[in-house]
């Protein structure tokens, strides 16, 4: 039996093209980077990103519109905004961590520096990779399209399976 494909003409019901509207322009995900790194004003982001008012009023706009980052008055200074990431914008740290990783492999060739470690142990994290069920890494050669019904019937299968066997205990 031939793999499901994906259905590629069908931008409406696939996330990559939402996230993509979302945060796929570089100055966003620049942005974000320097979310993820501690900075919350619109001044520090323009001082650290040498980036022209207009684009940074911008996107910045975008990113709380979508809601990847939340605007707060200062609580020292009324009329200061505060942004911040949402839990939206924190779950896309795992894709801008595998972003950079790329990039270092692929297109600079110069791993960063700092290096990126778990602050528990102190030791450098390791690639981002793609996870099966059972936390196996798998690679591109290690997945395959299934249609949701079929899944909904595996997964009333495993279930009907279990009772049985508690019903046989």
């Amino acid at each position: 039996m031939a793999k499901l494909r994906e259905p590629l003409r069908e931008i409406a019901e696939c996330g990559l093209p939402a996230a993509l509207e979302a945060v796929g322009e570089r100055w966003s995900f620049m942005i974000l980077r320097a979310s993820f790194n501690g900075v919350h004003h619109f001044e520090e982001f323009l001082s650290e990103l040498s980036i022209a008012r207009n684009i940074l009023s911008g996107r910045l706009s975008k990113l709380v519109e979508v809601g990847i980052l939340k605007r707060t008055p200062s609580p020292d200074d009324r009329r200061k905004i505060i942004y911040q990431l949402t839990d939206k914008g924190l779950d896309l740290l795992p894709a801008m961590i595998a972003l950079r990783q790329w990039g270092e492999r692929w297109e600079t060739g110069v791993p960063s520096n700092p290096v990126l470690c778990d602050e528990r142990d102190r030791r450098p994290i390791k690639p981002v990779s793609i996870r099966a069920h059972d936390d196996r890494e798998i690679d591109h050669q290690g997945l395959c399209w299934i249609d949701e019904c079929e899944l909904r019937e595996r997964g009333r299968d495993g279930e009907n399976q279990a009772v049985k066997k508690l019903a046989a205990i």
